[in-house]
């Protein structure tokens, strides 16, 4: 039997992490026997998350380009040639039956190393609006597997194939574990909880937000579990209090899914995958500071679907209390946004991203 070897590159945040890592574990279940390696860029997240995941990781100099002139962007052509030279030397030694990008800073130069060996590459873009990366990427890559419909102005068709976002198997039946969650979380089960997800970092707007709302959220009748992000947590930690709890960063996410009856997020492409499955009402509050304003088109994309409200920063002073307080008592429309975003839902993304992956082996 064929022993294969798979080379996985995705990072920067957890949105470009762990599709990469669902990717490998489905991979895994397929042939036990095969061997992973990961890549990323050297001083990212991925460098803890990835090894947490159990697999090997290995770091290259490689960082993105910066909007203003700074010394990052004078080193960008050094870092990239450097990682260019390292990302062969990887190939050449791993020897990979395929190799998979997921997105971030080095899967560019991974992938283009192993376009230029003759390595199979399979590009998963989570956006609603790809990168500049993957954009380029795609010319050489043999499959290209899609969250979202009309790419083609982007891509290849004919290397397109819409598989949807890989995401978290224990989000498939959060509606079980509700009273494991609210117990978990130490919450009241006789009120309404709300969830704040700022990403893996946090996100500064939906703080401030947040806590300028808090006594008036409260007085509605809802607690709270306000993930707040690492950047932010000394900040905010003082307003862990009955009905609400702070947190930095969330382990169990089908636990805070499972007590959750309302959602405020941000419009990552792998939270908008799980928001779909997950389908609760929510309000996203998509970053204007992503490249080519990824988060909102990913969010218009559910908003369209009439799937879940859509309030962009610039609006919240004026708008945001008048919306939540008319979603938290209008059950109708908690319902139809439920019911619209589960349609969206794409459960079996990962099996099917692995399946085109499996193509380029048999």
């Amino acid at each position: 039997m064929t022993q294969y070897k798979f080379i996985l590159s995705g990072g920067g945040t957890g949105g470009h992490i762990y599709p990469a890592i669902a990717i490998a574990n489905e991979l895994k279940l397929q042939f036990p026997d095969a061997e992973f390696l990961f890549v990323g860029a050297r001083d990212k997240m991925e460098m803890q998350k990835v090894p947490q995941a159990g697999y090997e990781i290995k770091g290259l100099w490689i960082a993105g380009l910066q909007r203003k002139l700074t010394l990052q962007n004078l080193m960008f052509p050094l870092k990239l040639a450097t990682s260019l030279l390292e990302s062969r030397r990887i190939i050449k030694q791993f020897k990979p039956n395929v190799v998979i990008g997921t997105g971030g800073f080095a899967s560019g130069p991974l992938l283009q190393a192993a376009g230029s060996a003759g390595i199979p590459t399979v590009v998963q873009e989570q956006n609603s609006f790809p990168g500049i990366t993957n954009k380029l990427l795609s010319k050489k890559a043999n499959a290209i597997c899609v969250a979202y419909e009309n790419l083609e102005r982007f891509f290849p068709k004919e290397k397109i194939v819409l598989t949807g976002n890989p995401v978290r198997q224990d989000l498939i039946d959060i509606d079980s574990k509700r009273d494991e969650a609210i117990a978990f979380y130490g919450l009241d089960p006789n009120k309404k909880t709300l969830l704040v997800l700022g990403g893996s970092l946090g996100a500064r707007r939906i703080n401030q937000l947040i806590e300028k709302e808090l006594q008036n959220i409260l007085s509605q009748d809802v607690q709270i579990i306000w993930q707040c992000g690492k950047l932010y947590f000394e900040d905010y930690k003082k307003y862990n209090q009955q009905n609400v709890r702070v947190v930095d960063f969330i382990e169990r996410m089908d636990f805070v899914y499972a007590a959750a009856d309302v959602i405020i997020s941000r419009a990552g492409a792998s939270s908008v995958s799980e928001l779909c499955i997950v389908g609760k009402p929510v309000i996203f509050i998509p970053s204007p500071n992503v490249a080519e304003d990824h988060q909102t088109k990913n969010a218009q994309a559910i908003v369209d679907e009439k799937g879940a409200i859509l309030l962009k920063e610039s609006e919240l002073e004026s708008e945001f209390s008048i919306v939540f307080e008319a979603l938290l008592k209008d059950q109708g429309k908690q319902k139809q946004l439920s019911d619209n975003i589960k349609k969206l839902a794409m459960p079996k993304a990962t099996q099917a991203i692995v399946a085109e992956i499996v193509k380029l082996i048999k």
